[in-house]
């Protein structure tokens, strides 16, 4: 049976710069090749990675064609199944991961790049959840972090940070989470004790710890190896930075191995997810047709949780947000 086209828009640049060089495009998408399927997109999320590989700060994969499109996150629907596919019909409601493209109303991935997404997890939060999630997930799982440990995530109020947090102290660990104080009440709601950045941190980590720091994760960028070697932290249980990046460019990579492992970190984040083992709070929800403004608020470094866009928001309604409430009154937040 011929199956029938749809039109698909989506965004990618042709040369390197800030979200301005962004365009939306769109043409017909083909019927899904073998092995493939088709997907209406419902939420996708945007990541600090997509930054750098678009504006060049990562060189990693400076030799992909042009133009180059943006997005790993998604969820939606399942529209069109290749001849081969088994195990899955459209209509299907999944959760995926692609290297890039995610950033469109409609594409065709690999079968094996998406899982269901389970009913009790919102449209939003599952398609906000691949990149920082397993990057967490990974990390956790890298340094076995567990019941008895003491752990500090630095950032721990942002993406990647509060996901970490939530699922080390579901594990049994006790977490300490570095941030500013306008996150302190964010990070208290969630059972993880707050620690400000800046001189003295060292001292307040010791005594928020009372006693011994097992392991240090630095998703800030800043001192965190001088800061584990203080607080006598053993090299193979400290992460940097540096190392976060190369778990996200693996968990970006397309081979087989690598499509297979994120969808199975996914699985399992999908999995906590619904048993409430953490939340992932979207701090802004967009129209797909403003990721340029989206990428400006991630630019400011302010989003608690993640920034999400929806292909069709039942409003376009911009509701203001309460962090940006806080900022403009310069008064204490209370996360909701």
């Amino acid at each position: 049976m011929k199956t029938k086209t749809q039109q698909a828009s989506w965004f990618e640049y042709d040369h390197y710069g800030d979200a301005d060089v962004l365009s939306m495009r769109t043409a017909e998408l083909p019927p899904p090749a073998p092995g493939e399927i088709s997907v209406e997109i419902i939420a996708t999320g945007i990541n600090h990675m997509e930054v750098f590989l678009r504006n060049g700060r990562e060189t990693s994969w400076t030799d992909d064609p042009w133009p180059r499109r943006s997005g790993s996150d998604f969820a939606g629907i399942v529209t069109a199944v290749a001849a081969d596919t088994v195990g899955i019909r459209p209509g299907a409601e999944v959760v995926g991961h692609v290297r890039a493209g995610a950033h469109a109303t409609r594409m065709n991935v690999p079968v094996g790049a998406v899982t269901p997404k389970p009913r009790g997890v919102p449209w939003e939060v599952a398609g906000g959840l691949y990149l920082a999630g397993a990057t967490a997930l990974d990390t956790l799982d890298e340094l076995q972090i567990g019941s008895g440990d003491t752990v500090v995530i630095s950032a721990a109020a942002g993406g990647v940070g509060s996901i970490e947090a939530q699922i080390a102290k579901h594990r049994g660990a006790r977490v300490i989470g570095t941030c500013g104080e306008r996150n302190f009440d964010y990070l208290r709601q969630l059972g993880i004790r707050p620690v400000k950045y800046g001189d003295g941190i060292v001292d307040r980590i010791r005594r928020a710890a009372e006693g011994p720091v097992h392991a240090y994760i630095d998703n800030f960028g800043k001192d965190g190896r001088e800061i584990a070697d203080e607080l006598g932290v053993a090299p193979t249980r400290y992460r940097s930075s540096a190392d976060r990046r190369d778990v996200e460019l693996r968990l970006l990579e397309d081979d087989e191995a690598s499509v297979a492992h994120g969808t199975a970190q996914l699985t399992r984040l999908l999995d906590l997810a619904q048993r409430g083992a953490f939340r992932l709070l979207v701090s802004g929800m967009y129209p797909l047709d403003e990721l340029v403004e989206a990428y400006e608020d991630l630019a400011k470094l302010h989003s608690r949780g993640k920034v999400v866009l929806a292909t069709n928001p039942v409003s376009r309604y911009r509701t203001l947000r309460a962090r940006d409430v806080h900022e403009a009154m310069n008064s204490g937040y209370g996360a909701g």
